[in-house]
């Protein structure tokens, strides 16, 4: 996978930013992308391009239990999140529905990837290639159970 980073300097980007709650009541994902980090980034709708990551700090995903905040993202375009940290639901939610994949990524990735970055995910390698900069980092492995539901297509497909 190849694209652009969109870079967020923080922790603790919670589900209320990514989708503020007013649209939950939205169930068109073009109508939800529209609205995809509207409480942090009021731009960001007309930044993401489709293939996109959003790069950013701990706690990713943290709040309300709002399945809505991955399809969000993944309706704009976005293909993973590049985190420190996730939190737990976000990451399932992410994960069961194949919305779009929570990578975890360390210090150095997170701290050397700049905003606008051309990125190259390899999942079988476990890499993260910075084409801009030409520098390689590595990304924590999915579990065999999260690899098993991702190569799946979700949780609906997944047949242990």
């Amino acid at each position: 996978m190849k694209g652009n980073a969109i870079k967020y300097d923080q922790d603790n980007i919670d589900t209320d930013v990514i989708l503020p709650g007013t649209y939950l009541k939205l169930h068109d994902y073009a109508e939800l992308a529209k609205h995809a980090m509207e409480g942090l980034d009021p731009d960001f709708h007309s930044k993401v391009k489709d293939g996109d990551f959003i790069v950013a700090g701990k706690n990713f995903g943290c709040g309300s239990s709002r399945e809505h905040a991955p399809i969000a993202l993944s309706s704009s375009g976005i293909k993973a999140v590049l985190a420190l940290s996730f939190a737990r639901i976000f990451y399932r939610n992410a994960v069961d529905g194949a919305f779009l994949l929570p990578i975890e990524i360390g210090e150095d990735a997170y701290k050397n990837i700049s905003n606008g970055d051309q990125l190259e995910l390899s999942i079988e390698k476990n890499t993260i290639k910075n084409l801009t900069k030409n520098k390689e980092y590595k990304m924590k492995p999915f579990s065999e159970l999260i690899g098993k539901i991702i190569a799946s297509g979700g949780l609906f497909k997944y047949k242990p």
